[in-house]
């Protein structure tokens, strides 16, 4: 019995030692609760909230939330967002996954150890090769939006389009996307082009 005991402690250990253990384990969490304990959300442009808290490992050297936990808490908030939406359901039926192509992020407040927070995230709209998403982190104290976090999620297998005309059973046509992010994505594809100059490839090798 203790030699087992002692297997299970060595292989938790050896678990979060190489592994990033807590965020293999909170998305599919989140992903599961979405769809299994929280209501469809039918309307695929409405605001999703998912709730947090500044918990002691999320702090850097200056004592607040430190920068990429808000990657790591949008990350799982938009897993679970996307889920409810459907959108990861029409993505599997359809042979299709999205990834994480680009993101930007504005700290506007530092968020304390443990004050409450919601991420609400949105679908702000979509091209014919990605979704792009926004994610707020709100204090919980006082409603200020501490965080904004801008991503794109590029889809590989399928376009955002057929997608949503899977969810929807209909041809839909996308909103018109707000105006600064229509200037973060001229920047990404100028920063691809400059990229692929510098490598010597041209157009030959397209970025997600």
């Amino acid at each position: 019995m203790l030699g087992l005991l002692m297997a299970v402690l060595a292989l938790a250990l050896a678990y979060f030692a190489l592994l990033d253990g807590w965020y293999l384990v909170r998305v599919p969490c989140a992903v599961l609760r979405a769809r299994l304990l929280q209501p469809r959300v039918r309307d695929l442009l409405a605001e999703q909230s998912y709730a947090g808290r500044v918990l002691p490992s999320d702090l850097d050297l200056l004592l607040h939330m430190n920068n990429a936990r808000y990657l790591r808490e949008a990350d799982v908030a938009r897993a679970a967002h996307l889920a409810r939406c459907g959108v990861l359901g029409a993505l599997r039926a359809l042979g299709a996954r999205a990834v994480l192509a680009a993101s930007c992020a504005r700290y506007r407040r530092s968020l304390r150890l443990l004050e409450p927070f919601e991420v609400r995230t949105r679908l702000l709209g979509w091209d014919d090769r990605a979704f792009y998403l926004e994610a707020r982190f709100i204090s919980l104290r006082d409603g200020f939006v501490c965080a904004l976090l801008r991503s794109r999620q590029h889809v590989l297998g399928t376009s955002p389009e057929r997608v949503v005309q899977h969810l929807c059973k209909r041809r839909v046509e996308p909103p018109e996307l707000p105006a600064d992010l229509q200037h973060w994505i001229a920047y990404n594809e100028a920063s691809s082009q400059l990229l692929r100059a510098e490598s010597g490839l041209g157009h030959v090798v397209k970025d997600q």
